[in-house]
């Protein structure tokens, strides 16, 4: 038989109303884009988020991971030095008309100074000079970091350079660009303040951060890199953390820089407007009990295996509903740490989310008597009551976490 059990959360804190309909799409003049909650992993809006497309610049985030990863492996150090190939200058160089950070042939730079190269001054110099020192040529590079990409999740990304120069076989998806920022904030955190730094000098020549968004009062933007090539249009790979939440977005295919600008700022304010996150059970935390079947317990407590934080739409915020299902009586016996059920959490403007519910303890068997002692039973007074969920304490007042009010 199947159990329901039913719990209302209690309001975390009052919402005012808002202009833009929560839980809608939102309109943004890119032809890909995604807005992703970094903590919970949701997916707040996107459109042809896994769209294969020229990622030009932003590809220079895999090139950070790559040399991020071989500094954590003691394969670089930052004050190495790496000399300047003929190849790397006349391909990214001042020669080449693109981003560059101005580096001569034969000359030994640290690096260091490429890392604020690549992340602040977009030089394609410097990638090239990143990639031919830590693989041999940029071809090997290019190769690794498509291992790499697929390593970490990336299901649609293929790398051909270090750059992001024009190549039909460098491609991304926004998606992918999301779940490259987000690794490189959890793996590399030391390295990560990189790109929030806004102006780099080196051979006398000063530049400043290409992303919008470090510069706006109040974005909270502290990352990661700007794109543009004349086939991707503009882009940008953008994290921002307000009030301790961080999200990240991705948007390829603008107009203009003044487009991105404004675009990436209207979404990022549209994400943090529109959507909380709510911490509704915590690891181990109890959840209901469930009935057991032929047990030495008559029921045995379910528990969440690993902390619940739900990210929702304000209007969805003040009155959640959360289902206990699971197939019950449970039969004996019952091992600790077993999936046996699930939470559903429903509200308005949002998708039901569920979350397994385990076993919180061993229940082992009756023996034969006792067997022999339910079945009698079962048959003369019939089969045993479901235990409904004890009743917890109404929420306290805000800013305290949700507590089950009441059960049904």
């Amino acid at each position: 038989m199947t159990r329901i059990s039913s719990f209302i959360f209690a309001a975390l804190f009052a919402f005012s109303a808002q202009a833009a309909a929560p839980g809608q799409s939102i309109d943004i003049k890119a032809r890909q884009y995604i807005i992703v909650d970094f903590q919970t992993g949701a997916v707040l809006d996107a459109k042809n988020a896994d769209e294969k497309m020229p990622p030009s610049s932003m590809s220079k985030l895999m090139t950070t991971y790559m040399t991020y990863s071989a500094l954590k492996s003691g394969k670089l150090r930052m004050t190495d030095e790496l000399t300047v190939s003929q190849f790397a200058w006349k391909t990214g160089g001042a020669a080449s008309g693109g981003s560059t950070m101005f580096l001569n042939p034969g000359e030994k730079v640290k690096v260091e100074d490429l890392l604020r190269g690549v992340i602040i001054q977009s030089g394609n110099d410097a990638c090239i000079v990143l990639a031919e020192g830590e693989s041999g040529s940029e071809e090997a590079f290019a190769d690794e970091m498509s291992k790499k990409a697929k390593e970490l999740g990336l299901a649609s990304s293929h790398f051909a350079n270090s750059t992001g120069l024009p190549h039909e076989q460098q491609y991304m998806t926004a998606r992918d660009l999301a779940t490259l920022a987000k690794r490189l904030i959890q793996d590399f955190p030391e390295y990560y303040p990189l790109y929030a730094e806004t102006s780099f000098t080196y051979n006398n020549i000063t530049q400043g951060n290409r992303n919008p968004m470090l510069y706006r009062v109040g974005s909270g933007a502290d990352g990661l890199k700007t794109g543009h090539t004349e086939a991707a249009g503009y882009g940008l790979t953008a994290s921002a953390v307000r009030n301790g939440r961080r999200l990240i977005a991705v948007l390829n295919g603008m107009n203009s820089m003044r487009d991105r600008d404004e675009e990436s700022a209207k979404l990022l304010d549209w994400g943090f407007r529109e959507f909380v996150n709510r911490e509704l059970f915590k690891t181990g935390e109890t959840v209901t009990d469930a009935d057991v079947w032929l047990g030495a317990q008559s029921s045995v407590p379910l528990s969440i295996a690993s902390d619940v934080i739900v990210t929702v739409p304000r209007s969805a915020a003040q009155s959640l509903e959360a289902k206990v299902v699971y197939q019950g009586p449970l039969p004996a016996p019952v091992k600790k740490g077993t999936e046996v059920g699930k939470v559903i959490v429903t509200g308005k403007d949002m998708n039901p989310i569920e979350v397994p519910l385990v076993a919180a303890a061993d229940v082992e068997r009756l023996g034969f008597v006792g067997r022999l002692k339910a079945a009698a039973s079962y048959i003369f007074v019939g089969p045993p009551k479901p235990t409904a969920p004890a009743a917890a304490p109404a929420a306290p007042a805000a800013p305290a976490a949700p507590k089950a009010a009441t059960a049904q």
